[in-house]
Formats: structure tokens, sequence, C-alpha cells
């Protein structure tokens, strides 16, 4: 009786911070289920869920619910989400077929917030959940491993898919990067890899929810709305190894010149 109690108490604590957490992409999801049943007059639905990004990350940061370091990571995470889907949309990979006043050569702007939602998530984790990393690679193999699968994403249209490849090597450079957190006082590991993986999972399963209410469409979704490829998973893993290296590296760097010795906090 008291290991369920004990574990009612950890999914109670650990889902209330997740929710927490999760508060930028439940917003622009509700959003989105929104303006798929409503149409809003004198506006574009793309446009409209632009001005709905603007206004939570005002929101976010107004509130203090992320600080102004946070913000300039998801700022960075914006930018780099814009730059693949103009590539991803020019090459076809998928479409944004409504119309926009704010749309660039084919993606609209609020597309960028769908990636630094991710980073918000990243970072409200780390802070709510005491997030640890111990034994975190060095910078030399970490920042490159980086580089290459996100460059990956654009070479594969016309170079070999090194994705494999960028795992294996993924799971030899972090095979031994452990993460700590903490729920209702209690210290909790689990291996780096893992929590990549874990994560991947539930973005593919958003991202399941996100075509089903048209925030993008896949060429098999033109005629109509199929789960996508459990193939996607594995690029939601890499995506979010990237994610979490520029937070960890960043993480690492203001602590450095503060003079604060690691683990990553």
């Amino acid at each position: 009786m008291q290991t369920i109690k004990k574990a009612f108490r950890f999914f109670v604590h650990f889902g209330w911070q997740e929710a927490l957490s999760c508060l930028f992409p439940v917003v622009i999801f509700a959003a989105m289920a929104f303006t798929k049943v409503v149409d809003v007059p004198y506006i574009p639905r793309y446009d409209f869920l632009l001005l709905v990004c603007l206004l939570m990350q005002a929101v976010m940061v107004l509130t203090k619910l992320e600080t102004f370091d946070e913000l300039k990571v998801i700022c960075v995470f914006h930018l780099i989400g814009l730059a693949l889907e103009l590539y991803k949309v020019h090459m076809g990979s998928w479409s944004y077929p409504d119309e926009g006043w704010t749309k660039l050569f084919g993606v609209p702007l609020y597309s960028g917030f769908m990636y630094a939602s991710v980073a918000s998530y990243l970072c409200q984790a780390w802070r709510r959940l005491d997030l640890k990393v111990t034994r975190w690679p060095r910078s030399y193999l970490a920042v490159p491993l980086c580089v290459a699968i996100y460059a990956n994403f654009f070479t594969h249209h016309y170079l070999p898919d090194f994705r494999w490849l960028l795992t294996a090597a993924l799971l030899l450079v972090f095979w031994r990067t452990t993460v700590s957190y903490t729920v209702d006082k209690r210290i909790y590991r689990m291996p780096m890899v893992l929590s990549f993986a874990l994560i991947g999972l539930f973005i593919w399963i958003a991202e399941n929810i996100s075509t089903l209410l048209g925030a993008w469409t896949y060429p098999d979704q033109q005629k109509a709305w199929t789960i996508v490829h459990v193939s996607k998973i594995s690029s939601w893993f890499l995506l979010i190894v990237i994610s979490v290296i520029i937070v960890a590296q960043l993480k690492h760097v203001k602590a450095s010149s503060k003079t604060r010795p690691t683990p990553i906090s």
C-alpha cells in the first residue's frame, strides 16, 4: 500500500511539473484546435496563430514563467526551426496549404514557435525538476555532433541519410552520460540517451495531433489525414538531441563564466 501511495505521489507531482513546463506548447495546441473548428474573422488562421504565440511569449516573460536567459535560448531555437522549415517546405517534405499574410516562401512565421515551444519545455523542465547532468561529453565531441545532426536534415536530400550512423555516434558519445531530476524531494536518474528517446516519442505523438489539427500537411496527408510515419520518431530523437546539447552547452558556458563546477544544472 505504501508503494502505491509513493507511486501516486510521484506521478501527481511529476505530472504537475511537466504540465507547467508544457504551458507554451499547450497554448499553441489549444489555438490550433480553436482555429480548426472556429473561423476567426478578418485574419487568416496562420496569422492568428502567430499573434497567439507572440502574446504567449510576452506573457511567459512578463510573469517570469521564463527568465530572460531562457528567452534568448528560445529565440535561437526559433531561428534554427524557421531555417529548417524554409528548407523542408522548399524541398516538398511538407507544406502549409492555407493562406496567410505572414508567410515567408510558403512558411508561416508562427512555425518557428513550434520549435521554440520545445526549447521552452526543456528550459522549464530543467529548472522545475532541478535537472543535473553528469559525465557530459567534452565540447569538442558534443558540438560537432550537434552540427552534423542538424546538417543531415539538409544534406540527406542530396547525400545518403546518415541518421543511423549519427545515432551510433550519439550512443558512443553519450553512453556514460546520466541525468538526474527531483520529484517530491526525491532524486531519480536515467541514462541521457533514454531521455532523448522518450522526449522524441512524445513529440512524435504531438506531431500527430498537430497534423490532425492542420498545423501543416505531409504529402501523404493531402487527401485525408493519416498517422505520421513512425520513422519520424528517429528524426525527432535527433532533433531533441540538438535541443538538449544547445541548452546544456549554454548552461555549461554560463556556469563556467561564474566559476561554478560541473555537473550542469
